[in-house]
């Protein structure tokens, strides 16, 4: 068994030998004119706790006639260099009381010393302590955390960044500056928050920005000018998420520049536009996940689910390889009730929810993954009567999948919505819940087809609720 002792002691120790002006065998002169300073040394200290140093000094042998070696580093200044040279000798960091532009700087001289334990650490004290100041000043972090392999930390919070707030970021920085590497870890990203449309036209302004003498005016340029584009871009493209796009989408921002795809993936492309049965397989990736936080604040539905009621909301159709597309989320869904929060009576129901227009109710099965709901395009009441109006739905999901999912448009436009002070969200007759005493928890709960054109649950027994959800549904 082995014990370390006097640890700290050692580490005094080797301070005290640096600050000492005996016994040191190297110079080492650091900064430009006029910053500049010389640094005593210990050539085997150096050697031993910095690889760069190790291969600088090897050149820079003490000369037989006693002249001492002697250094030059110039990219690093005076100030800067005394906090590494004490973390060298006696592996001690202060950054109390510094700047943090200061401590980057930091970084930068221990990444170019090859310190990586010191590189490791103050990535991670920069990422937990400054990252207010790391985003204000994105584009100089971007710039050198890209600067060195070492820096992947550092690089990987720049990408996070653009990743979760690219409209911020981009208004900040030169979009078409970003390095080809960081773009392409950009692109990968499954969470990038932004339309795949807005993707793509960047990554167009940036090939542009890439090929000065390529004027964006599609109309002059010759085959060869799309070659220099398809080159430029040959690692980006095959990131972009086509399928996402929308038929317009496609049509106006894609097909002009279809000499930048492949036959085989641009044919592909425009036979799943014109075949909603057909999808090309040459790209599939599924579409970004967008940040829940931005659209909804639910407990019981994902994204997917909310993007397939958006479109049965505005009326768009949805085939078979709808989940292949982007999402479509035009609503912001505004929560006005969830009944693990505000309870399960009708009367805080009709509280929170009465004289609000547009809303959608979710709610979930107890003891099995099913949600099932409505849109209300009407406003609840407490009123003992009866909502009229076409644009009323019904629906079920098992297991949270859009693929099976059962809709059911309103038959009987006349009894659509039913009010009532003891009633919950009502549809119809087909969805029912509600209590007689209208200060308790929902007491009968069922789902039959009546009112409605499709059933939208096998079972017609009374069953119990987990939760429920009523959004309000707001355009973005």
């Amino acid at each position: 068994m082995s014990t370390e002792l006097f640890s700290r002691l050692l580490s005094q120790n080797y301070i005290e030998l640096l600050e000492d002006n005996e016994y040191y065998d190297i110079t080492i002169e650091v900064g430009e004119d006029p910053n500049v300073k010389i640094f005593r040394a210990h050539m085997n200290i150096l050697c031993y706790r910095s690889s760069y140093l190790r291969r600088t000094l090897t050149s820079n042998k003490k000369n037989d006639n006693g002249v001492l070696s002697h250094i030059k580093l110039p990219n690093i200044s005076p100030e800067i260099f005394q906090i590494v040279l004490r973390y060298i000798y006696g592996g001690i960091l202060s950054l109390n009381g510094q700047e943090t532009s200061d401590i980057l700087n930091v970084l930068v001289a221990a990444d170019e010393l090859h310190l990586q334990e010191l590189v490791n650490y103050l990535q991670k004290y920069l990422i937990e302590n400054n990252s207010e100041w790391l985003e204000q000043h994105f584009e100089l972090i971007h710039q050198t955390s890209f600067q060195s392999k070492s820096l992947s930390e550092l690089q990987e919070f720049c990408t996070n960044l653009m990743a979760e707030s690219p409209e911020k970021i981009f208004q900040s920085f030169d979009f078409t500056s970003l390095p080809e590497k960081s773009l392409v870890s950009l692109l990968r990203r499954d969470d990038l928050q932004m339309k795949e449309i807005e993707v793509w036209e960047h990554v167009l302004k940036w090939g542009l920005a890439q090929n000065p003498n390529l004027i964006p005016d599609l109309e002059t340029w010759s085959d060869d000018d799309f070659k220099t584009m398809k080159n430029t871009l040959q690692h980006c493209l095959p990131l972009i998420r086509f399928c996402c796009l929308s038929s317009i989408e496609f049509s106006r921002k894609i097909r002009p520049y279809k000499k930048l795809l492949s036959h085989q993936l641009y044919e592909g492309l425009l036979n799943s536009y014109l075949d909603p049965d057909r999808v090309s397989t040459d790209n599939s990736l599924l579409p970004r996940n967008f940040s829940m936080d931005k659209i909804i604040d639910s407990k019981l539905v994902n994204l997917n689910i909310v993007s397939f009621i958006s479109k049965w909301i505005d009326k768009i159709e949805i085939d078979k390889f709808s989940h292949l597309r982007e999402l479509y989320l035009p609503y912001k869904f505004k929560l006005l009730l969830r009944g693990s929060r505000d309870g399960f009576t009708p009367k805080k129901f009709h509280e929170l929810c009465d004289y609000k227009y547009n809303t959608v109710t979710f709610i979930k099965t107890k003891g099995i993954d099913e949600i099932f709901g409505g849109y209300n395009p009407l406003k609840w009441e407490s009123s003992n009567t009866w909502g009229e109006t076409n644009d009323s739905f019904i629906f079920s999901f098992i297991n949270k999948n859009i693929k099976d999912a059962i809709v059911s448009k309103v038959e009987n436009i006349d009894h659509a919505l039913n009010y009532h002070p003891k009633h919950g969200p009502y549809f119809g007759q087909d969805i029912v819940i509600w209590n007689e005493n209208q200060f308790a928890d929902y007491k009968i709960i069922r789902c039959k087809k009546n009112i409605y054109k499709k059933k939208i649950r096998d079972s017609e027994d009374y069953f119990s609720i987990e939760d429920y959800e009523v959004f309000q549904i707001i355009k973005r």
